[in-house]
């Protein structure tokens, strides 16, 4: 039985022992709030203006809540609620869209294939056979599932902890990217959802504790670094439910008409004006062999060129050699930039971040194709440094302290070509200056430039194996 089965990993949660008591950070120094656009309000779970005491690991940290602001959006529903999120695990999102489900409201969820089943199926076999950074995460579903902490997990508590057993138990409809009738696309990456047509909440996180909170397993965690937007905008809300539809076909059971990855069709940027406020849209992917500058990453590269003062980018993943030579350009005309990009990926051989800074890693003696590290490099470039366990998730851009670039696209090849993205370019310099913040605090505590272990082993590729 299923129950038995879960009894065999109670040592493992044992070795997890972490306490269940509420604890508080020291005391920290708390920003002035910056005033928020009303139409597009801005939201980081990182930011040290608020603070919240976490649903799960009843820890009182700063941030902003962004579950709770998923909630809350969610459970104000009258007619419609559509998510299309990579990765969906926690539970008062789940509950709040069944109460909403339950109360005649239509709710729709889309996932991406390779999380879209409960982590209570997966049987011993199962999870021996994960890979240890899947493995790490099914440990930590483990321990929010334990809502009691006795290292048992009851049925009970699969039912109520389990988010996608609660979305499954109550038959709320759900698809993901094999609907289409394939293996999936590249990723199902959106993150996003939309409310009774009109509320679009648009996010770098996936709704997982790693994502918004943090982890049980490091204390210190408080979530990979990511940011929310929740915009109000039937326009723009319009724009986001033709992807969804495109996506959703005639929804679960039916005929593979679901559109995902380059199977959808090509749409240009779309604009939309709220007030003052600039919004353009963008979906990926973009086929390889359609022009670059009609893809997401050129729409980004477009919109960088119209840079006149500085640039600060604060992502994930960079490794798009154009828009590294679209910045070289910039750089040469005397615009300021500094960039963050997350620790993991900051250093490898096809990160940009190492173009910027005018050097270059092979693999096996291979440099990346097209590889092109700066004549003129620059030192203001960085990986930021975070409590422990948490990774920099964001995929933003700071331009002339006027425009974003945010959403959910990676500036990488892969999310231009293959994945479902969503690419949000905001004019409006309240928004900008939310970011602008969070981009500031990050970069007082990065470590900037080549650190010496990197040093020298570029130093010795290049002996062993030159440009």
């Amino acid at each position: 039985m299923k129950i038995c089965q879960w009894r065999l990993y109670s040592n493992l949660l044992i070795l997890l022992g972490l306490s269940a008591c509420q604890k508080i950070e020291p005391e920290v120094y708390r920003p002035t709030p910056l005033p928020q656009d009303p139409l597009v309000q801005v939201y980081f779970n990182h930011s040290l203006t608020t603070e919240y005491t976490e649903p799960y690991r009843q820890l009182t940290r700063s941030g902003d809540d962004l579950e709770q602001l998923i909630v809350a959006a969610i459970t104000s529903a009258q007619s419609t609620v559509d998510v299309a999120v990579q990765e969906l695990r926690l539970p008062k999102i789940a509950q709040a869209l069944v109460e909403r489900y339950q109360a005649g409201v239509k709710v729709r969820v889309i996932l991406e294939s390779n999380y879209s089943r409960p982590w209570s199926d997966l049987s011993v076999t199962d999870v021996a056979k994960l890979k240890p950074r899947e493995r790490q995460r099914y440990r930590e579903a483990l321990k929010l599932i334990d809502s009691n902490g006795n290292t048992q997990l009851s049925q009970d508590e699969i039912n109520q902890a389990d988010a996608l057993v609660i979305l499954r138990n109550a038959k709320v409809p759900i698809i993901d990217d094999t609907a289409d009738g394939s293996k999936g696309s590249g990723l199902m990456h959106h993150k996003f959802l939309v409310i009774d047509g009109r509320l679009s909440i648009v996010t770098s996180a996936n709704f997982t504790t790693s994502g918004i909170h943090g982890d049980f397993r490091t204390a210190e965690s408080r979530g990979n670094a990511n940011n929310l937007l929740k915009i109000d905008s039937s326009d723009l809300a319009n724009l986001l439910l033709e992807e969804f539809n495109l996506m959703w076909g005639d929804g679960p059971g039916g005929k593979p008409d679901s559109k995902f990855g380059i199977n959808k069709p090509w749409r240009q940027v779309q604009q939309v004006q709220l007030g003052n406020t600039g919004i353009s849209v963008h979906f990926s992917p973009t086929s390889a062999t359609q022009p670059w500058n009609q893809s997401s990453n050129g729409f980004i590269g477009k919109t960088l060129t119209r840079a006149t003062k500085n640039i600060d980018l604060a992502l994930f993943v960079f490794s798009e050699q154009r828009l590294a030579n679209i910045l070289e350009t910039s750089h040469q005309q005397g615009i300021e930039i500094r960039a963050l990009i997350d620790s993991s990926f900051a250093y490898r051989n096809y990160s940009e971040a190492l173009d910027l800074m005018g050097v270059a890693l092979s693999k096996e003696c291979e440099y990346e194709q097209g590889n092109h590290p700066w004549q003129n490099p620059i030192t203001t470039i960085g990986v930021p440094q975070l409590p422990k366990g948490d990774l920099l998730h964001h995929k933003f851009a700071i331009i002339d302290g006027q425009t974003v670039i945010t959403g959910s696209q990676n500036w990488s090849w892969a999310a231009n070509t293959n994945n479902d993205e969503t690419v949000l370019i905001i004019n409006n310099p309240t928004v900008a200056a939310h970011f602008q913040r969070e981009f500031e605090s990050l970069y007082a505590k990065a470590v900037l430039g080549i650190p010496m272990a990197l040093g020298q082993k570029i130093k010795a590729q290049q002996q062993k194996c030159p440009l």
